[in-house]
């Protein structure tokens, strides 16, 4: 979920694609995590299978004898176009399938009609993590065994979310991967959005925006940059008037304290 290759992804997003349309993508979902989580955990696996001077047809023979009939065709049939590519460092092998088995979560959660439920749903545990340094800590805690942060994610989030949701949400808790667990959360929901090519606007405000002024503020900005754009809402008290807007590395800053810094970094220059 990293810096991969463009070409290698889009050679094994093509293959994925041709395979998820009949899966069962929750299924598949897990499975790709499961295949995942099992690289990083076995080093001379995963340097083995992302070796690009071992032939394409070896590795992918060493995956079917290692996963045949433990996961289904669809999760076979991805990991051996993943290791059949080639990639810039034995990591990215890992990222790939966790990066696939986000987006198959993702189109589980669009056949349902619940898009939309999970990227708030991951937005808002994001904020309730930040606002909560016990659960925090719980939750990146790496010498807390996985059994247990899964069970305070179902105690905490079973039958308040989708189910999706709390997949993606576990994935990145239990398995943060190098990660801290905002960043998980971020990268997700990101790649959740993705599902229909949306950019991710966080809005900071001092209150909060009605309906009606969200749609005219997604309506503006899907119309800036050419593409439908999903908000996140974070009320910040700190905000003084007006409100801010980030997507990705670009900020639009409307609020009082903007102007004020930009008016203090003039001065100083």
């Amino acid at each position: 979920m990293r810096g991969l290759s463009r070409t290698s992804l889009a050679e094994v997003e093509e293959r994925f694609n041709a395979v998820a349309g009949s899966a069962d993508l929750g299924a598949l979902s897990d499975e790709l995590f499961a295949v995942a989580d099992l690289l990083d955990r076995e080093h001379g696996l995963r340097r083995a299978l992302s070796d690009p001077a071992r032939p394409a047809e070896q590795k992918a023979a060493t995956v079917r004898a290692l996963l045949g009939g433990k996961v289904n065709e669809a999760a076979l049939a991805t990991t051996e176009a993943a290791v059949a590519a080639r990639w810039s460092r034995a990591g990215d092998l890992a990222d790939v399938l966790e990066r696939l088995g986000v987006v198959a979560a993702a189109a589980e959660a669009e056949s349902q009609s619940r898009l939309d439920d999970v990227e708030d749903e991951l937005f808002r545990f994001g904020r309730v993590v930040a606002a909560n340094p016990d659960l925090r800590r719980a939750l990146a805690d790496q010498a807390a065994p996985a059994s247990g942060k899964e069970q305070l994610l179902r105690d905490l989030l079973g039958g308040k979310v989708a189910p999706t949701t709390l997949r993606l949400i576990t994935q990145v808790a239990v398995h943060p991967r190098g990660r801290s667990l905002e960043a998980g959360l971020e990268e997700a929901g990101h790649l959740v959005a993705a599902q229909r090519q949306r950019l991710v606007a966080v809005v900071r405000s001092a209150v909060e925006l009605t309906e009606g002024q969200k749609q005219r503020l997604a309506a503006w900005l899907s119309s800036s940059y050419g593409r439908d754009v999903h908000l996140n809402v974070e009320v910040d008290k700190r905000v003084l008037g007006g409100f801010s807007v980030r997507i990705g590395d670009e900020i639009i800053d409307t609020t009082i304290v903007g102007r004020i810094e930009e008016v203090r970094r003039r001065l100083a220059g």
